[in-house]
Formats: structure tokens, C-alpha cells, sequence
């Protein structure tokens, strides 16, 4: 065990070989979970600076600010940070929908047997 990193105070991000931490996005207000991303170095330092959720994009390779085009940013009002600081849950306060499919949530669907089957009010 990593004493410093698991029990200390000091901010020590821990990237995976790819350089790449997980971030877990819940609605500040309802603790609603809204989506799943990748924070690099520079999303996790832009998102500090500027009180706006920005990521990693693994398809298109650069950092990119949820919202950058449809207007739906997310507005981080705390940073939490696991034990050994791989994995970050950011409360936001949402402006719009999550989901770039329009859905307020990434996960709007769940498992019923074989099917997916989309949850109430997911628009």
C-alpha cells in the first residue's frame, strides 16, 4: 500500500499506461449518475481552472469540453477522489443533457434478461 497516495493529503493522480484516469460524472443535486469519460493531465488541469467538465477524447485523440458544440456543459461543483486516486467522481451541475444521444443520462437503458430496455424518463 502507497501510505502517501491512500491516506495522505497531497493530490497525486495516479494515470494508467495510456496516461488516462476515469471519470465518473453524477448530477450534483440528485446524485444521478450521468456519464463515464477519460481525463487526461490536461483535462483534469483545464477542469480545475475552469469549473467546467473537460475530458479526453480516446476517438478523436485531443481534449475536448463537454458541451464545446452542443451547449451542454457541465458545471463541476466538486471533485471527488478514490483511494488510490485512479478514478475521480465529478459533481456537476448539468445544463442540458448528458448523453449525446439527447438523454439526460448516458444510462438510460438497463438489462432486463438479453434486452435492453430504456428506463422512464430518460428525455
Amino acid at each position: 500500500m502507497d501510505e502517501t497516495r491512500e491516506k495522505g493529503t497531497s493530490f497525486m493522480p495516479k494515470f494508467d499506461a495510456n496516461g488516462l484516469l476515469t471519470a465518473i460524472v453524477q448530477d450534483g443535486a440528485s446524485g444521478e449518475v450521468l456519464m463515464v469519460a477519460f481525463m487526461d493531465a490536461e483535462a483534469l488541469a483545464a477542469t480545475r481552472e475552469s469549473g467546467k467538465a473537460h475530458f479526453h477524447s480516446r476517438s478523436r485523440g485531443r481534449l475536448w469540453m463537454k458541451g464545446e458544440t452542443s451547449g451542454n456543459v457541465l458545471e463541476v461543483q466538486e471533485i471527488l477522489v478514490d483511494c488510490d486516486q485512479d478514478a475521480l467522481v465529478l459533481k456537476a451541475r448539468p445544463h442540458g443533457p448528458a448523453c449525446h444521444t439527447g438523454a439526460r443520462t448516458c444510462f438510460y437503458r438497463k438489462l432486463e434478461g438479453a434486452e435492453l430496455m430504456r428506463t422512464e424518463d430518460t428525455q
